[in-house]
């Protein structure tokens, strides 16, 4: 299987040939089927990571669209390292303390790494199905700051194919003022496969974003939610939140601990807050 997926490939790299739709989407489905038999053989990831790493496919699951600048796909390729680091991470269960237990069974955890730092780990249940959710951190992702009051704004600045975003997002300073006013340049991706929902990203450069005044460019990632149907409970979605930031400027880590974790209860709250609200008609 393996030599005949590489003619494949190797016809593909052609410029003549590479335009051929057909023979783009015969290598991609070789290729598909071959990362397919290689993942069955990797023990110790949890399903739903394999899942969302067998089908994450760039090639498959960009076929139909327009060809992409350089530019365009290293954002694109960011996004995709995001997602993969931020899988790795949650993949491996060791060594996770707990940060905070809320009387509703909220739970941040923590663990160090080596190369990223501290990142922190959000586990919740959410009364809504995963369309639902979905639909309001991926579809509405620019009126987070109109229900999350750590959020000031955000704001896409472009899109890139039907998975990749680059987004600017202000946070609010938090109460007294104890860590200022935040920004962030990112690239964002998205893999919806199956019954499991990943958003990924990491901070990224855009030139026609230069450092705000009145802000501080921090930077964050790899950072992801993952979302799942509740097992036995459908109508009920566990959402995963994987949280790394560098917040830059001098503040001690027992305060950048202690915001953070926060902020990640805070945001279960107002999330289910504005989850409960009727839809408009």
């Amino acid at each position: 299987m393996l030599p005949a997926t590489s003619k494949l490939c190797a016809a593909i790299s052609y410029r003549h040939l590479r335009n051929m739709t057909g023979l783009r989407r015969q290598a991609a489905v070789a290729i598909s089927q071959e990362l397919s038999r290689l993942a069955c053989r990797s023990p110790g990831a949890s399903s739903w990571i394999h899942q969302v790493r067998r089908r994450s496919s760039l090639l498959s699951s960009r076929l139909e669209e327009k060809p992409f600048s350089e530019v365009e796909m290293s954002y694109i390729k960011q996004g995709e390292e995001a997602l993969q680091k931020s899988l790795r991470i949650l993949e491996d269960q060791d060594d996770w303390k707990t940060e905070t237990v809320a009387g509703n069974g909220d739970k941040v955890l923590s663990k160090v790494l080596p190369d990223v730092g501290k990142v922190f780990r959000l586990e919740v249940v959410v009364d809504q199905p995963l369309d639902t959710v979905y639909g309001e951190l991926v579809d509405n992702m620019e009126q987070m700051g109109d229900w999350n009051p750590n959020v000031k704004e955000v704001r896409i600045l472009e899109k890139i194919g039907k998975d990749t975003v680059i987004t600017h997002e202000k946070a609010a300073a938090t109460p007294g003022n104890i860590v200022g006013p935040r920004d962030f340049v990112s690239v964002r991706c998205s893999r919806r496969r199956g019954s499991t929902c990943v958003l990924a990203g990491m901070s990224t450069t855009y030139g026609a974003m230069p450092e705000q005044e009145g802000f501080i460019r921090a930077e964050n990632g790899p950072t992801c939610m993952v979302l799942r149907p509740l097992p036995g409970s459908p109508a009920r979605t566990r959402l995963t939140w994987l949280l790394s930031i560098d917040l830059k400027g001098w503040l001690p880590k027992t305060i950048i601990n202690q915001v953070l974790s926060q902020t990640q209860v805070d945001f279960a709250k107002h999330l289910r807050q504005r989850l409960a609200r009727p839809l408009p008609v």
